[in-house]
């Protein structure tokens, strides 16, 4: 498996514009996130409401990219995208031109950006269906990449918020926006050897299998804890540790782009030494740091460390866990993206929402961190519980090139 032979067994116009598209949809669909601390102050909300409202984004995301992956296998991914990007663009105008003055309107605009999140559902099947099963992993890795727009917005949404003003960043994001949907426009390019479109009815026959079950607690897991904490944590660097909003910004881009940059080398990895390998040990990892995060270190600089190395597991998973699914779901790669995206979605509404009840309630985000680490061992159980079964039935030799 050389380099080569990957850049020769795809598109590689349409992979880079998927990664391109996801980046920056991502970077709006956590922008709440970063702009929480400044937000709060001013509309006066408690530690609860900021932690739905940084969530609320996340489950809108989540219950989209089911109606994103059913557009996805009727009208192919490039057209279900562009849809996608124009509802994005008609949200943030409303949020830049409109009166964001109550905990409610920030809530309805977290539907908007929720189908920023959704871009999940296109841009994955979009780079996944121009490339064979040995290099699933690489393609879904690099596509999947576009998680780094969590870091972007961490980076500079707090300073441009204090330097113009938080409700002129929606404005703003629509410049960089606008560069994504030409590049969009003029180089992706939909497979030809899509899947025929089924009745919706059809698919919900996939839920009937219990892989993609447990495909969806998988990734409700690793994305999960990723995009909760690209959401959360802004606020947690200045509630736990009194830092201005631009530096906890700062501090969350470090932890989130940690955890975006490696979910490339997890699809890769993944390729080499397998998926189920590769995800086992990610869940050691992440409950392991998760769960000493829970204490409250002493100092954020020891924070950002934990965190790293947790967000490094969870990146990590990401790539791995889709390394697997086209294997199983190839034909249903549309539907069980937008399924399994879901589901990763929740699992960061969960998280981002249960930590700022775990705040209001306790006093500490103990709980909330010691719950979601409990989690990642559940995970671990449920892979150990089916991986034997996997090897010997769609994941063996006779059925696929790909490393399970």
């Amino acid at each position: 498996m050389t380099k080569t032979s990957f850049l020769k067994a795809g598109h590689l116009p349409t992979l880079l514009a998927a990664f391109f598209y996801f980046d920056l949809s991502f970077m709006v669909w956590v922008l709440l996130g970063p702009l929480g601390v400044q937000i709060a102050k001013d509309l006066g909300l408690s530690a609860a409401q900021k932690g739905m409202m940084v969530a609320t984004p996340l489950l809108a995301g989540a219950m989209l990219r089911i109606v994103m992956g059913v557009l996805v296998d009727h009208l192919k991914p490039k057209k279900a995208g562009l849809i996608g990007q124009v509802i994005v663009i008609a949200g943030l105008a409303w949020a830049w031109l409109g009166e964001l003055k109550t905990y409610e309107h920030m809530l309805m605009l977290g539907m908007p950006l929720g189908m920023a999140g959704a871009a999940f559902a296109v841009a994955l099947p979009l780079a996944s269906r121009w490339y064979p099963p040995e290099h699933q992993g690489t393609a879904l890795g690099i596509a999947g990449a576009g998680n780094s727009g969590t870091a972007f917005a961490a980076l500079f949404a707090p300073s441009l918020a204090m330097a113009f003003g938080w409700q002129n960043v929606f404005g703003l994001c629509l410049i960089p926006l606008g560069v994504a949907l030409a590049v969009y426009l003029a180089f992706a390019k939909d497979a030809p050897s899509a899947p025929a479109p089924k009745a919706f009815t059809e698919y919900l026959v996939v839920l009937k299998d219990k892989d993609a079950w447990w495909f969806m607690f998988f990734y409700a897991v690793t994305f999960g804890g990723f995009s909760g904490l690209a959401s959360s944590l802004t606020i947690y660097f200045n509630t736990q540790y009194g830092l201005s909003p631009v530096t906890a910004g700062y501090f969350t881009a470090a932890c989130v782009f940690a955890g975006s940059v490696v979910r490339p080398l997890g699809g890769k990895l993944a390729d080499r030494i397998g998926g189920i390998r590769t995800l086992s040990a990610m869940y050691v990892v992440a409950a392991g740091f998760l769960f000493i995060a829970s204490f409250g270190l002493q100092s954020a600089a020891l924070a950002v460390v934990v965190f790293v190395v947790a967000m490094l597991a969870l990146g990590t998973g990401n790539g791995a866990v889709f390394q697997l699914v086209p294997q199983r779901f190839r034909r249903e790669i549309g539907v069980m993206t937008g399924l399994v995206g879901m589901a990763g979605g929740v699992g960061g509404f969960y998280l981002a929402s249960s930590l700022g009840y775990s705040k209001q309630v306790t006093g500490s985000y103990q709980f909330g961190l010691t719950l979601f680490a409990a989690l990642a061992v559940a995970a671990l159980v449920g892979l150990t519980m089916v991986k034997t079964r996997w090897r010997t039935t769609w994941g063996s030799a006779a059925m696929t090139q790909a490393r399970i």
